[in-house]
């Protein structure tokens, strides 16, 4: 029997609270490590985001594994809330998913994309991303 996206879709957001925009923001306020998976093409299309760090889909959970020799200084513990945006909260849902399995239990994502950030009037960043190889 064939599993089709729509399915792994599905299961991957099975009891996650994922987070609309505005939560987001507010997440971040409080600490939530804020990841932008999107491809340096989307993000010359739609802005940066603010406050992200830029991690190519990838190297994501080599980047934010805690026991991982390649992570970034912010990987700081299991606990870390992350909070995963693409451009319209589809791969987010996956790469949140994939987070959970290595560990960051709290691993989440940005509902609708930097599609619905824009869409909720939230600013766009003027600087450089901070992208993280």
């Amino acid at each position: 029997m064939r599993v089709g996206i729509d399915e792994v879709l599905a299961a991957a957001r099975v009891g996650v609270q994922r987070l609309e925009p505005l939560e987001v923001r507010a997440a971040v306020a409080a600490g939530a490590l804020l990841v932008d998976t999107r491809t340096e093409a989307q993000r010359r299309e739609q802005g940066e985001l603010p406050g992200a760090l830029v991690i190519d889909r990838t190297v994501l959970e080599w980047r934010l594994d805690p026991a991982c020799p390649w992570r970034i200084p912010e990987a700081t513990g299991y606990d870390l809330q992350v909070v995963v945006a693409c451009r319209h909260g589809y791969s987010s849902s996956l790469a949140a998913a994939s987070l959970r399995a290595v560990g960051l239990h709290r691993a989440t994502d940005m509902i609708g994309g930097v599609d619905a950030w824009r869409a909720a009037g939230l600013p766009m960043g003027q600087g450089p991303a901070d992208v993280r190889q």
